[in-house]
């Protein structure tokens, strides 16, 4: 079966519009090119998170709870977070769908019989060209 069958055309459109929108938002501020280059490096990171396997996530959390110092500092962090969602719950929110739109991608990825690297890179080209594409066409209008 050919991959282009297999590809999920919805999800794969609704990220786009997601990274679009996000570039368009990102590109009507005044950033300098290392914020460009945290973005992206941001979206791969988010991906590549979301695309590793539970087992691989399982390990790293045992590492992250052998002490009372990390456990400490992980709560600390968890609530630092919980208070950014309260008091930036638009940003939050805005993060929420961007999150959802990979996650589904993802999932629709696994249901068509991609592996772990074709999903990773097919939604890293879709994330970074979406995201491109909002900021050019910002830049354009």
């Amino acid at each position: 079966m050919s991959i282009l069958k297999r590809l999920p055309f919805f999800s794969l459109g609704l990220l786009l519009i997601t990274y679009t929108t996000t570039g368009w938002v990102i590109s009507t501020t005044y950033t300098t090119w290392y914020v460009w280059l945290l973005t992206a490096i941001a979206i791969l990171f988010l991906i590549g998170g979301i695309t590793t396997s539970l087992t691989r996530v399982a390990d790293y959390s045992f590492i992250l709870f052998k002490s009372n110092l990390k456990s400490f500092g992980l709560t600390v962090l968890a609530a630092f977070l919980f208070f950014l969602m309260t008091a930036k719950f638009r940003l939050f929110l805005d993060t929420l769908l961007i999150v959802a739109a990979v996650v589904l991608a993802r999932i629709d990825f696994q249901a068509a019989g991609f592996s772990k690297e074709q999903a990773f890179w097919l939604l890293s080209i879709f994330s970074l060209a979406g995201f491109a594409l909002g900021v050019l066409i910002r830049k354009f209008i």
